[in-house]
């Protein structure tokens, strides 16, 4: 009898050792698997570990993989994964948004970006931190494939105005800056983009980005400030505009090198 047991004391034992064995064993590969190092540079990026790369991609092609990731392709080059975020500054040069013939870039949204990437690869320049893309800048119908990777920003202003200051590929805020902003009077609807970044799109829902300034003249009857039963316009705040401007408010725009210097709602 003592035998009897004592066998069956063995065998158990047995079974509770080679269950605790497995367990350890697949605790070890799931550790294994979550330290290991074969992720993607996007995937560390997204983990918040800033193990995504960092760089300038020129002349690329960007194409949509999932909402808020992207791949750039530039010749000679692997292709690269990227995310955009709400930070992330996107100018387009009339793909994207804005319109074709404009001599600087305009500001564009996220979803403007998806919706242009998703019909087809977009043509542009990615500056990426981390994986997350910071500029996304499309390249301009002239530029396609013109430039060999490099930048090549010289010999193109020498034109006469007829478009080759395009060839620097250089965003709205760079071309304002050089006093190359659109000017004229624009009747339409007031849309907010970003801080001191707005659009204007007149009947027929061509938009044009403009920024502001301090210097900016605006002038409420009722929807941006001030009293719509009022006989006159009344001044307003950058904040009252950005407020109204959210939602769209119908106004006139005066711009100068791409700044507006009065806007005025319609009564």
């Amino acid at each position: 009898m003592m035998n009897r047991h004592l066998r069956k004391a063995v065998v158990a034992t047995a079974v509770i050792t080679a269950g605790l064995l497995m367990t350890a064993c697949q605790n070890d590969d799931v550790e294994d698997g979550a330290s290991g190092t074969g992720g993607t540079g996007v995937e560390a990026s997204a983990s918040g570990n800033a193990k995504g790369v960092s760089g300038s991609f020129k002349n690329g092609k960007v194409t949509y993989l999932a909402p808020g990731k992207y791949i750039v392709s530039v010749p000679g080059k692997d292709d690269q994964q990227f995310f955009v975020a709400d930070d992330t500054e996107v100018y387009g040069a009339g793909t994207v948004c804005g319109e074709a013939g404009a001599k600087v870039d305009a500001p564009c949204t996220l979803d403007q970006l998806e919706a242009a990437a998703k019909k087809d690869a977009v043509g542009a320049d990615v500056e990426m931190k981390n994986g997350v893309a910071t500029l996304v800048t499309e390249r301009r119908a002239a530029q396609q494939g013109a430039d060999s990777g490099s930048d090549s920003d010289s010999g193109s202003d020498s034109g006469s105005g007829s478009g080759s200051d395009s060839g620097s590929g250089e965003t709205v805020v760079e071309g304002i800056d050089k006093g190359k902003g659109v000017n004229g009077t624009w009747f339409g609807n007031v849309s907010y983009l970003a801080p001191g970044k707005y659009t204007v799109s007149d009947t027929k829902g061509i938009e044009q980005a403009f920024f502001i300034s301090e210097e900016t003249e605006i002038w409420g009857a009722g929807d941006i400030c001030g009293d719509a039963a009022g006989q006159s316009a009344t001044e307003c705040t950058e904040a009252e505009l950005e407020e109204a401007a959210k939602k769209g408010v119908g106004a006139e725009v005066t711009i100068s090198d791409g700044i507006a210097t009065r806007i005025t709602e319609d009564h």
